[in-house]
């Protein structure tokens, strides 16, 4: 009765006395010693119960039974290269497309100059950005729905690993018309706790870094929330209230005087924007080279 698998190796000597004429032949083309080719032919012998060679003086070459089994080890060998084939284009497939989550501030003002410098870089690989708030890319990524996710929330999941990639700061920010600009002194913080604001939704970045930084004062309800940063400027453009952005989404409208900074004493409001992915800690592959690309990127301005 057949015991064992024989080993694909054996299976290709086997092939080569077919091919080359000998054990001897076949032995040196699949670079292996010649006794050490003869004990795993033996091998084979005891496990299909037959003898595959005849065993002479001037050589071993095959019997009539051991040309039928290597007739059948082509088939085999076709079909195990067919395999690795297969596992070999599923590899290179996952290598070549890369699913990055970001936070809104992070994909309106930094994913755009950082994946068009990944791309010239690596241009065999597709990626798929999905755009979230911060704890909702967190939310991704633990799930596996993305490769690494850029967040901007003061804190990550401790399931995660994460690397600071770029520094930001959030600023109050008024239209030119508002009574704030006419003030010769700093805004105090509890003025800014008591003050109704235009907010991001709960769970984006830059309401996690706002909250906590005001989180020991009588806090206004939300004069109106929006959804990105994007709509909460356009907001202020129109004077519907005050807001607190990132410098990353009003620096040019500071610059050209749309918008005016008011100062507020005494509240830290700068951030360290993160890159996170699942375990292992070393993060491979595109996504790894893309957290890499972005770290060695020189780091944006900010806005007074």
């Amino acid at each position: 009765m057949f015991s064992g698998w024989p080993e694909l190796g054996v299976l290709e000597l086997l092939v080569g006395v077919d091919d080359h004429g000998s054990l001897g032949a076949a032995s040196r083309i699949a670079g292996i010693a010649q006794p050490n080719a003869s004990r795993a032919i033996k091998k084979l012998e005891a496990q299909v119960g037959t003898p595959l060679l005849q065993r002479k003086p001037t050589g071993s070459t095959l019997t009539p039974e051991g040309t039928v089994i290597a007739h059948w080890s082509r088939k085999v060998l076709d079909d195990a290269r067919q395999l690795l084939n297969v596992a070999a284009g599923m590899r290179e497939k996952r290598a070549a497309e890369l699913t990055v989550g970001a936070s809104m501030t992070v994909a309106e003002h930094l994913m755009p100059a950082w994946l068009g410098q990944f791309r010239r870089t690596a241009p065999d690989v597709t990626i798929h950005l999905q755009v979230r708030n911060s704890r909702q890319v967190c939310d991704d990524v633990t799930a596996g729905h993305c490769e690494v996710g850029f967040v901007e929330s003061p804190t990550v999941p401790r399931a995660l690993h994460s690397v600071a990639v770029a520094r930001d700061r959030l600023v109050v920010v008024v239209d030119p018309h508002h009574p704030w600009t006419r003030r010769r002194r700093p805004l105090s913080i509890a003025e800014l706790a008591r003050t109704p604001l235009v907010v991001r939704e709960p769970g984006s970045g830059t309401r996690t870094t706002l909250d906590l930084a005001l989180h020991e004062y009588d806090r206004a309800a939300p004069l109106l929330e929006l959804g990105s940063g994007a709509a909460i400027r356009t907001s202020v453009l129109g004077g519907v209230g005050p807001a607190v952005l990132s410098t990353l989404a009003v620096s040019a409208q500071v610059e050209s005087g749309e918008l005016k900074v008011i100062d507020v004493e005494d509240v830290h409001l700068d951030r360290t924007l993160r890159a996170v992915w699942r375990p292992p800690r070393q993060l491979e592959g595109p996504a790894g080279d893309l957290v890499r690309l972005i770290r060695r990127a020189p780091a944006r301005g900010s806005c007074r």
